[in-house]
């Protein structure tokens, strides 16, 4: 900016100084990331009760499809945030089960547990509520955001480990969840002998490209 127009806009100050500011205002503009899906992993694990629950085995649910973004700024917390969709009709079965069982328990979360032709989408996106820093390019954040899953919006805190490391971001942590606050009646087989129970729990390890 020359000087005559920089006092035009009543900044009189000598380019020097301009020019830290406008470094300092690039350092507060988070990171902006997108995850790499196939590099990435997320799994639900479930588990199992009723009275065949001793012969049963408690499933582990992955999660084929879906996409994420993420920005980052570990000195401004307001700036951290991260959305997610996810597929759900993408979910498969990764136990070492006979076909037909992975097959029936497929067709079960698709058609009775997430409905997932009149749900699509399960979609969370929050922001951090808190960053501390526990080494280099080592840091845990806790997220505060809101789940939509089976037609239900919900609050949901999540806890992150991240690391960022040449351009590139790891994000890994687990949370639970209720499937009957999402209004999800868990499964049952075996006549009723053998039943999820309510609660879920999350996994993930995302990994995740810088964005110019």
């Amino acid at each position: 900016m020359a000087p005559e127009k920089a006092k035009q806009n009543g900044d009189i100050r000598p380019p020097e100084a301009r020019l830290r500011d406008a470094d300092s205002a690039a350092e507060q503009c988070p990171q902006h990331f997108d995850v790499d899906a196939r590099a990435s992993r997320f799994t639900v694990q479930a588990f199992a009760s009723g009275v065949l629950s001793a012969v049963g085995h408690n499933p582990t649910i992955g999660i084929r499809k879906f996409s994420a973004e993420a920005g980052f700024n570990p000195d401004a917390v307001e700036q951290t945030r991260v959305r997610m969709t996810i597929q759900a009709g993408f979910l498969s079965v990764l136990d070492d089960i006979k076909e037909s069982d992975r097959n029936e328990m497929e067709k079960l979360m698709n058609e009775q547990i997430l409905e997932s032709a009149r749900y699509p989408e399960i979609q969370y996106e929050g922001t951090a509520v808190s960053i501390h820093r526990l080494g280099d390019s080592l840091y845990s954040a806790d997220l505060g955001g809101n789940l939509s899953l089976h037609g239900v919006v919900r609050p949901q805190l999540v806890t992150v480990r991240i690391t960022l490391y040449d351009g590139m971001l790891r994000a890994s942590g687990t949370f639970s969840i209720l499937q009957s606050e999402f209004q999800i009646k868990p499964i049952s087989l075996a006549g009723g002998m053998l039943k999820l129970k309510d609660e879920l729990k999350c996994s993930f390890e995302m990994i995740a490209r810088k964005q110019d």
